[in-house]
């Protein structure tokens, strides 16, 4: 847990349930997984959670409730904005509905913070948040519940509202299979803010096709009718490892965000950097480009066609955030 973070778009972390496994290629340089199986792989909160591998640490899918935190927003008078689990999935299969239950009962008692839910299994996000159980309760109706039982001070403090206003939810969407996967399940459930992590953006993808082969979607009217996406963050990878993002895939996005009036955040180049406006003292010694057809090669000895796009490895602080010489900052609106 962190009261104040560095991350470009939340204010402090909150780590009540840590642990996770791997499910997509966005997870392979994961730097909550290499963290936990390193630096921190003897705190309480972190302890067994990976296992060695060739690679590096390995989430094993060992999920673990910390207690000593779970109450902690609440303690924190002035609003922020919170990242929820920002090392481990709060909807990981192995997380008990039970656990959950106590993090959003947290959220519903801490109304001064927006709580951004982050999660890459966004079928259990839709059967969670859509669940009724044998006794007819609704999960919004669970939930008070547990407040109640967790907090003797819950009715003071409890918000009434369904969905809770200050919580929004989101899915991490690294390449166009992620994408159409998840994007529709973020889009069936009650929030007041629904938003997409395309960091690391492995790949291109198209938004606007949610919504040619899905009933809600992307670019649908904000009238009250349709359930639609209300911010992207998009951004490269950073640390040991980092694959390249080609620019156009931020700059499709950026475009797409536009169009639709949705605000846009471009979080980092990460590791790599297009070599043009960078000056002549590149270390060229990892580099390498998208053709044409926007493959990434690694020539040894050749000459850049003028219609490639050259990336260098420069590294994080050096790469900054700019895309097209404008930082883009954008932010919902709640």
């Amino acid at each position: 847990m962190a009261e104040h973070s560095t991350i470009e778009w939340t204010d402090a972390t909150w780590n009540p349930i840590t642990g996770c496994s791997v499910v997509s290629p966005g997870c392979t340089n994961c730097y909550a997984m290499k963290l936990a199986g390193t630096r921190l792989r003897n705190h309480p909160s972190r302890a067994g959670l990976t296992d060695s591998s060739r690679a590096g640490p390995v989430w094993n899918g060992k999920v673990r409730l910390n207690d000593q935190w779970l109450e902690q927003p609440i303690h924190w008078r002035r609003g922020r904005n919170v990242f929820v689990c920002a090392h481990g999935d709060l909807f990981h299969e192995d997380v008990p509905d039970d656990w959950i239950d106590a993090v959003f009962a947290v959220m519903a008692l801490a109304p001064q913070h927006n709580f951004q839910v982050l999660t890459k299994r966004a079928a259990r996000m839709r059967t969670y948040m859509s669940h009724v159980n044998a006794h007819g309760e609704t999960r919004h109706e669970i939930i008070e519940r547990k407040a109640r039982h967790m907090f003797e001070y819950a009715d003071a403090w409890m918000t009434e509202s369904w969905p809770l206003p200050n919580v929004w939810m989101g899915v991490s969407v690294e390449n166009q299979a992620e994408a159409d996967r998840r994007i529709p399940h973020l889009l069936s459930i009650p929030a007041h803010v629904r938003f997409l992590s395309c960091e690391p953006l492995l790949g291109p993808v198209d938004l606007t096709a949610i919504r040619r082969t899905r009933e809600l979607g992307f670019m649908r009217p904000l009238d009250g009718r349709f359930n639609r996406i209300d911010w992207v963050i998009a951004g490269g990878e950073s640390g040991p490892g980092a694959r390249p993002s080609n620019p156009q895939w931020f700059r499709d996005l950026r475009d797409q965000c536009a169009a639709a009036g949705v605000p846009f955040h471009f979080k980092q180049w990460g590791e790599w950097h297009p070599g043009d406006g960078m000056g002549d003292d590149i270390d060229g010694s990892a580099f390498g480009c998208f053709d044409d057809a926007g493959r990434w090669v690694h020539p040894v000895q050749q000459d850049f066609a003028a219609t490639r796009t050259t990336m260098f490895r420069i590294g994080k602080s050096r790469a900054l955030r700019q895309l097209d010489g404008v930082t883009h900052d954008g932010f919902p609106t709640p």
